[in-house]
């Protein structure tokens, strides 16, 4: 945990802030802190700061807040991504939310099983905290905006050309189309498919949707792998 990510509600006073439970234990066991050590915290889609630990031996965890900085830059990727294994999912959701990805698509295709839609990774309370751990460990606030649309078609017809506006579009699909370009000036719409990857048809709509299909060289790679080595060469400088 690099930044411990506040709540309204764990305010309790101007400038004075009360943690229980697992974030309250983190800075008893891992950071170790003493009283008057001073942490870095944020308001959670708010301004980031410094924590002094007053009593670290209580049974809540008070410590003395300010808030001064803003959060980093959100990375101008929106990432469009079909519905990956469960078991997967929560593993590309924090691995997307500490690269600073904002906007995250999750769509169907004929490779996506129906049950993934249905994974209780998708209740909303575990997809926050899994966004806040992925807040946590690039000392970032803002939660991702996250859209979820099991339908291909619908999504590629009435959504894509939206979220897509103003952006180059690549779609990624082993086998075809160059290599994927690195530190793209501008806005990017990437499209990531299933792990059985996107039929004809679908690629053909992509294509037709304005998608420039791109690859990572001969490797076909799983979704947990090709999300952080695409967005590493659309974000290398």
């Amino acid at each position: 945990m690099n930044l411990i990510v506040l709540r309204p509600d764990d305010f309790i006073g101007e400038g004075a802030v009360r943690l229980t439970g697992r974030r309250a234990d983190h800075v008893r066991t891992v950071h170790r802190a003493a009283p008057g050590e001073a942490l870095r915290v944020g308001l959670l889609n708010g301004k980031i700061g410094t924590g002094v630990v007053q009593n670290p031996d209580g049974t809540d965890l008070m410590m003395s807040v300010t808030l001064s900085d803003a959060p980093p830059a959100p990375v101008p990727v929106t990432l469009l991504l079909a519905m990956p294994r469960p078991k997967v999912f929560r593993r590309v959701i924090q691995c997307a939310t500490s690269l600073g990805i904002k906007r995250i698509a999750l769509f169907g295709a004929f490779r996506v099983e129906k049950s993934y839609w249905q994974s209780p990774w998708l209740d909303l309370d575990e997809l926050r905290h899994q966004m806040i751990l992925g807040l946590e460990q690039a000392c970032d606030t803002v939660l991702p905006e996250v859209t979820l649309h099991p339908h291909f078609k619908p999504f590629v017809e009435d959504v894509l050309p939206l979220l897509s506006k103003g952006t180059r579009c690549l779609v990624a699909h082993p086998g075809r189309g160059g290599f994927c370009p690195a530190a793209i000036p501008g806005p990017v719409s990437l499209a990531i498919g299933p792990e059985g990857g996107f039929t004809d048809y679908e690629i053909e709509r992509l294509v037709g949707a304005g998608f420039e299909p791109v690859t990572m060289g001969p490797r076909i790679l799983r979704t947990e792998q090709v999300v952080p080595a695409l967005l590493g060469r659309l974000l290398a400088v």
